[in-house]
């Protein structure tokens, strides 16, 4: 990724989160213990579903590789974070910083198409619940991950393909702890206008977009379980509560982000930490800790592993 002659910048210089040193000692505990928890805990969801006959279903397929991307999330920008919490100078090379923003909206967009996909599967399950099996067959499941990995790097390659090519001539600070794309682009030598349009409608539209289908699908479903009062229909509902707050807790932040590009707050790297750091932990503790199925699943790997060890 080589960008311009005109561009003399080399590298950025990220700011953080903080210039206390003490808050950063704090800060590096704090998501020392959340990155490691996101991490062990989606493995754990992936390793859990693929051991437990019970959980061959096509929800657990899309949520082991939801799973897998907040893995791959998790490890873009979080890292590095944590290594400069204990150095002076944090900076990222231009290259770098382009494969962060590349990587992010990669593994977001994805995100966004698979809790679609995993709406449309509870909606299946609800509305046409005798013929679910054979609606949701696994060629479809993989087909709607193929679809979320390719919408996410289209989405992304359509950002990087105008960002790598900006002329940054200085400054080089962008006041955050990773390069976040609307940070980066105000920092190029040109009237950037045009460019934050163009992320309002790239980001925003497929937020937004994503978002509206997600509330509609769970309305519809909603409406429908009130209708009904079938066991399926219940077992259908027990795991919406957990979708729902999945997808309030990670559109929010990105809506908020990239609806409205033009103007930064102090709070606003604190959000961003929210979504980069925090929501790949959503999994893990929502779906584990509020689903019975995956409860049960996990004493029985426990127990099948306690057992070993006593033999």
């Amino acid at each position: 990724m080589a960008h311009t002659n005109e561009s003399v910048v080399s590298e950025f210089v990220l700011l953080g989160l903080s210039n206390s040193w003490e808050l950063q000692l704090f800060f590096f505990a704090i998501f020392s213990l959340v990155y490691v928890t996101s991490v062990l805990g989606n493995i754990m969801i992936i390793v859990i579903i693929s051991s437990d006959s019970h959980l061959n279903s096509p929800m657990y397929f899309l949520l082991s590789n939801l799973s897998f991307i907040d893995i791959c999330q998790s490890n873009f920008a979080t890292p590095k974070m944590l290594v400069d919490f204990l150095v002076e100078h944090k900076t990222i090379s231009f290259e770098g910083c382009m494969a962060q923003i590349f990587l992010l909206h990669s593994f977001v967009g994805s995100e966004m198409m698979l809790l679609v996909a995993m709406a449309y599967d509870r909606f299946i399950a609800i509305w046409k619940p005798l013929h679910y099996s054979t609606i949701m067959n696994r060629r479809l499941c993989i087909i709607f991950v193929f679809i979320s990995w390719a919408v996410g790097i289209l989405h992304s390659v359509s950002h990087l393909a105008f960002t790598v090519d900006l002329p940054f001539c200085g400054p080089n600070e962008v006041d955050s702890f990773f390069c976040d794309l609307p940070l980066v682009i105000e920092l190029a030598c040109m009237d950037i206008y045009e460019m934050e349009i163009m992320t309002l409608t790239n980001s925003g539209l497929i937020s937004l977009g994503c978002f509206l289908a997600l509330i509609i699908s769970y309305t519809i479903i909603l409406i429908t379980v009130r209708r009904r009062s079938s066991s399926g229909s219940s077992k259908a509902l027990s795991t919406l509560t957990a979708h729902i707050t999945v997808v309030i807790l990670f559109f929010g932040p990105c809506i908020y982000f990239y609806i409205w590009p033009f103007s930064r707050l102090s709070v606003d790297k604190f959000l961003s930490v929210f979504y980069t750091v925090c929501t790949p932990l959503l999994n893990p503790i929502i779906y584990s800790l509020r689903n019975e199925d995956v409860k049960s699943a996990m004493r029985k790997l426990r127990n099948r592993h306690v057992n070993s060890w006593k033999n």
